[in-house]
């Protein structure tokens, strides 16, 4: 090199970042796979994401384990495909990593996705907000089973875990009839389930305070408000308050279902949404047969073992159940509009 000459820098070589990874957590019954595998291709292309991993759910953890696999193996995004019962089991699986659920529903309910007041639009667009979607965080609600020997197990839900009447018409309920007619087989079962549940006593206590004992019907634990039918069971419920609702139906003498009906459907479902209705439900008397609590946990102790449903799904029977909230735990995948 000569005086005259000056030295060049040598160029950096571009050094290009690894490609993000979605994976799919599915329900095999639930959904046309090829169809599926399209959309999610589509989506991955658009956005510039990898090869997307793929995960069938198993029958004994609806998806658990999947989810799990997905985070273990660097998932970017989780979709859960299926109902409601995958949605929570996918739920699970990401407790406790920062990882996001993206809901592709295609269930009978689609609760979570409908108590975030998500528009149930088609396949692609869902698959859209996976990939490019904002993020909101929400709570997630653990929940703590002591079975008849003892055991316990805990598991994760996104909107209601339920004892008594409420888990017993789920367990009534008739599979070929839900495939058929949707959410209204649910009144079948709980028909059903109505000649067979008598009141029990439970001993609960609401943030470690004292213990009170109460004989219920059934029991509901609210991370959301709204149930299948759009129901509005919880009114004050928010999904990231870091607050349970707790509501107990305890209906007294011949007139108690409608007592409790004209709390819920009349009052929650219609008063509630104008400025003059409310003002004639804080004029009226409060219902016995409908109890509402909030608070950050839940414990209750019952008489004896009681049928147990989280999300729509049974559980099993538990002698105790003990609940509480992990405030803003999970990360949904929203529209850009609502991020």
């Amino acid at each position: 090199m000569t005086l005259n000459e000056t030295a060049q820098p040598t160029p950096a070589r571009a050094v290009s970042e690894p490609q993000k990874v979605a994976a799919v957590v599915f329900n095999p019954t639930k959904v046309d796979l090829d169809e599926l595998r399209a959309a999610v291709q589509a989506g991955a292309e658009a956005a510039g994401w990898g090869t997307t991993l793929y995960f069938e759910t198993d029958p004994d953890d609806f998806g658990v384990s999947g989810a799990r696999l997905a985070v273990e193996q660097g998932a970017d995004v989780v979709m859960a495909v299926g109902g409601d019962g995958t949605v929570r089991a996918v739920a699970e699986g990401l407790r406790g990593s920062d990882v996001p659920i993206a809901l592709l529903p295609s269930g009978t309910g689609n609760l979570l996705a409908r108590n975030l007041e998500f528009t149930l639009g088609s396949l692609a667009e869902s698959v859209a907000v996976a990939f490019e979607g904002g993020e909101r965080d929400i709570d997630l609600g653990v929940v703590e089973l002591t079975r008849d020997d003892g055991a316990t197990e805990e598991h994760a839900f996104l909107v209601m875990a339920g004892f008594g009447l409420d888990a017993k018409m789920m367990a009534n309920t008739r599979p070929g009839l839900k495939k058929a007619v949707g959410w209204l087989a649910y009144v079948d079962g709980g028909v059903r389930a109505l000649a067979e549940i008598e009141p029990v006593e439970i001993s609960y206590s609401v943030d470690n305070g004292p213990r009170r004992s109460v004989d219920v019907l059934t029991v509901l634990v609210g991370n959301c408000g709204s149930l299948t039918g759009g129901i509005l069971l919880m009114p004050d419920a928010k999904p990231d308050d870091g607050i349970l609702d707790v509501v107990a139906l305890r209906p007294r003498g011949p007139f108690g279902w409608f007592t409790v009906w004209r709390k819920i459907g009349w009052e929650n479902g219609v008063l509630r949404k104008s400025a003059v209705g409310r003002k004639i439900i804080d004029l009226s008397k409060d219902v016995r047969d409908v109890r509402y609590l909030t608070g950050r946990r839940f414990d209750v102790e019952l008489e004896s073992a009681q049928e147990v449903e989280l999300d729509g799904d049974e559980f099993g029977t538990a002698t105790s159940v003990r609940c509480w909230t992990e405030h803003l735990g999970l990360t949904v995948k929203v529209p850009r509009s609502e991020g």
